[in-house]
């Protein structure tokens, strides 16, 4: 089973960070990153697509961070 998450963070070593976590829990990056300008906030944000293999199955309940 394959599970996916989209993490998203404003453009700072933060996002990084995260992105860096999810692959060191064994998610591999799906897709290029993505980058745009949040015009209420006035920053910028970053999004990258993760994917998981994963024994169990799939349920809404689940906490993907967890996984």
């Amino acid at each position: 089973m394959k599970i996916y998450r989209f993490l998203t963070e404003d453009d700072t070593s933060a996002f990084c960070h995260k992105v860096s976590l999810a692959l060191s829990k064994g998610w591999v990056l799906s897709g290029d990153p993505t980058y745009a300008f949040d015009a209420a906030r006035g920053v910028m944000r970053c999004g990258q697509a993760v994917t998981k293999e994963i024994t169990e199955h799939y349920h809404p309940d689940m906490k993907l961070g967890e996984q």
